[in-house]
């Protein structure tokens, strides 16, 4: 299954090993340092990759939810029914800006690690796939 890794470059280290063990769990990540190359339209890949996307995995923190193109990205999964039951927050940093539609979702902690982070997404993808 497709997962879009959706992340503000300050929460790259994070982002980064949150994807290197959801691949370990057989996912297929797509993350913008990975897939984007210097060039490419950037919106457009975006666009593609959500609409191939299965599920959405969102680091939240300050910059994250400053981002326009996180919160677009949460926009696009929310409004997908593609997404359902499959859209993941994860608090990489406490921030008062949170999205009040997120708060109906279980927010992880990334204060667990990737590792246990991601046995709890591979876990609940397991239910709903």
């Amino acid at each position: 299954m497709r997962v879009f890794l959706s992340y503000a470059q300050a929460d790259q280290a994070f982002a980064k090993a949150l994807s290197e063990e959801l691949t370990r769990r057989g996912l297929d990540v797509w993350s913008d340092e990975q897939e984007i190359l210097p060039g490419d339209n950037v919106w457009s890949s975006i666009g593609e990759a959500l609409k191939k996307s299965k599920a959405l995995v969102v680091l939240i923190s300050p910059e994250s939810m400053r981002s326009k193109f996180v919160r677009s990205e949460i926009q696009y999964a929310l409004g997908d029914l593609g997404y359902d039951q499959r859209i993941f927050p994860v608090m990489v940093q406490e921030t008062s800006s949170v999205p009040w539609i997120l708060s109906n979702f279980k927010i992880l902690n990334a204060n667990a690690g990737a590792a246990k982070v991601s046995d709890a997404i591979a876990n609940s993808l397991k239910q709903v796939a």
